[in-house]
């Protein structure tokens, strides 16, 4: 299996999709810097809704009992998943329990975690996706590389392809206005076809048993009113207490997404009207065993918003795929290695800790700590490579020793004037990306001594 490193080699091969990939999110980072400077009171905003997803987390069991039973007073079956193999069953169960085998579904990360669609359609049930940018990855048999904007790695020339071929569009066509309006007379089918919807869910009230779920396309909309039974899946940290803590949030999500001040929608559902089926499946699948670990608790805080990614050079230059893993970017790299730490060793190196992700975070959760808090884990559990290991023992034996790190220096500088292909090398794996820079005559510590002494 390939890690992050050769992943992103991948990506970077096609230079001018990384430079408009880079390009694009950081435009959209401006757009969020933008939007939140209207409001003086952003950072009040974002440390009460830390604090109160801080006060939710340790209180978790009793707020989801008490949205298990106001849900069920209202009328919606409740299930849980301990993991997303129990969630893919419960789910097939539904489906199957009222003949139904062709279902639309509307964005759900926890479902891409659960690799829901490829186990529905090994047991015989068709799924569709109706948001336009999972809709286009689901065609190209893809996994989305961003959890706000799942195609934003695909160029419109190559959208343009892949509707051609599926969806009879004229070849070489590329406009997105003609491409959307092509996906939703595609879609609007569907929508009337489908006895059940499958929606995400962005927060959940204890207090009144609700969700909500924002969107920006009205396909979540679509999907749960047209169909005879709304499945909607749930992260058991999606939960706030009150309901007036919305307001907190809804003015945090979409600011830090995509620089709007709210979703075009953003929809409540309560009861299922009369003759529907509501369900809720509240799934856990590893966020027990987070909330556990003191370190990394606060990453259960994450709204999915997507700013960690529209921020990180890292992302932005090696693209979603390159994790492996379904949350990309820096929010990713703290959560993947709590399900598996041995496979996705390799994330929480897959940054420059520049705390970039930390200050745009809309929760304060504090990722890149997080990252390099999870790189003294892995090291210790014996998942890191043992030239890197060693490598990074003998830099610490070297910065310890002040006499010995300046002598080395000394020599090496003295190396790099007389001999600079010793470095600039195959051999170096530095030279892969850069030259390494030519030697100074003196080190800054001669240099401020030499100044001293001359000061006298």
């Amino acid at each position: 299996m390939k890690d992050h490193s050769e992943l992103s080699a991948i990506f970077n091969a096609d230079e001018q999709r990384v430079n408009w990939h880079d390009e694009t999110l950081w435009w959209i980072r401006q757009k969020r810097d933008k939007a939140v400077n209207t409001l003086p009171e952003w950072e009040l905003l974002r440390e009460n809704a830390s604090q109160i997803k801080q006060h939710t987390l340790s209180n978790l069991s009793a707020y989801l009992e008490q949205f298990e039973a106001k849900a069920l007073a209202n009328g919606v079956k409740v299930h849980w998943a301990a993991n997303a193999a129990e969630h893919n069953e419960i789910v097939l169960s539904i489906l199957k329990g009222n003949g139904i085998n062709r279902m639309v579904k509307s964005k759900s990360m926890l479902t891409e975690e659960c690799h829901l669609n490829t186990f529905l359609e090994n047991n015989g049930i068709e799924v569709i996706d109706s948001d336009l940018g999972e809709r286009i990855v689901q065609l190209a048999k893809e996994p989305p590389s961003h959890i706000v904007l799942p195609c934003i790695h695909k160029k419109k020339e190559e959208i343009g392809e892949l509707f051609h071929e599926h969806l009879d569009t004229p070849a070489g066509e590329a406009d997105p206005q003609v491409l959307t309006e092509a996906a939703r007379q595609d879609l609007r089918n569907v929508f009337l076809t489908r006895r059940a919807a499958l929606t995400g869910v962005n927060f959940a009230v204890a207090e009144t048993g609700e969700i909500m779920i924002c969107t920006n396309e009205g396909n979540a909309d679509m999907g749960a009113h047209l169909a005879d039974i709304h499945l909607a899946s749930m992260g058991i940290e999606k939960i706030i207490p009150q309901r007036r803590h919305l307001g907190i949030f809804l003015r945090l999500l979409a600011r830090s997404a995509t620089g709007q001040p709210i979703t075009t929608y953003s929809s409540h559902f309560r009861t299922p009207r009369l003759g529907q089926q509501m369900h809720i499946i509240l799934v856990d699948n590893g966020r027990s065993q987070q909330l556990g670990r003191d370190h990394f608790r606060n990453a259960l805080k994450c709204i999915r918003c997507g700013a960690c990614m529209n921020t990180c050079p890292v992302y932005r230059k090696s693209g979603g795929h390159s994790y492996q893993y379904t949350i990309s970017g820096p929010i990713g790299s703290i959560l993947a290695p709590n399900l598996d730490m041995k496979k996705h060793a390799d994330l929480p190196f897959a940054s420059t800790l520049c705390g970039s992700c930390t200050n745009v975070c809309p929760v304060k959760i504090d990722i890149h700590n997080q990252l390099y808090q999870w790189r003294q884990e892995l090291v210790g559990a014996g998942y890191v490579d043992a030239k890197k290991k060693w490598a990074m023992k003998a830099m610490s034996f070297l910065f310890a020793h002040p006499s010995l790190f300046a002598w080395v220096g000394k020599v090496g500088r003295r190396l790099m004037m007389i001999g600079p292909y010793l470095f600039n090398n195959k051999l170096n794996p530095w030279y892969h990306q850069r030259e390494m820079p030519r030697a100074a005559k003196q080190s800054f510590r001669e240099w401020y001594k030499q100044r001293a002494k001359n000061n006298g």
